[in-house]
C-alpha cells in the first residue's frame, strides 16, 4: 500500500529569526523524512515548504510551532495540497 504524499506551505511570524530557526528545522526536516525548504522573510517571519506522508508532516509542524529555545513563534498560516 502507498503512503500519500502532501505538500504543506506555512508562514511562521515571531521571534524567528537570528535564533537558530531555520536551522533547527532543516534538522528536523532531515529527521523526519521530509522534503522541501525553509527560507527568511524580509518583514522577519520565515517561510517553509515541505512534502512527505501527513503523518512527518503533522510532527514537523509540530515542530515549527515549539521552535529551538530563543524562538517564540505568534502565528502560523498554512495551505495543504496533495504532492506532484
Amino acid at each position: 500500500m502507498m503512503i500519500a504524499e502532501l505538500t504543506r506551505h506555512l508562514l511562521i511570524e515571531g521571534r524567528v529569526q537570528g535564533v537558530y530557526y531555520r536551522a533547527s528545522m532543516v534538522e528536523q526536516a532531515t529527521r523526519l523524512g521530509v522534503r522541501g525548504w525553509v527560507r527568511n522573510l524580509r518583514d522577519g517571519s520565515v517561510e517553509t515548504e515541505a512534502e512527505g506522508p501527513r503523518e512527518a508532516l503533522e510532527q514537523y509542524l509540530a515542530a515549527l510551532r515549539r521552535g529551538p529555545a530563543f524562538a517564540r513563534v505568534s502565528a502560523l498560516r498554512e495551505t495543504w495540497s496533495e504532492a506532484e
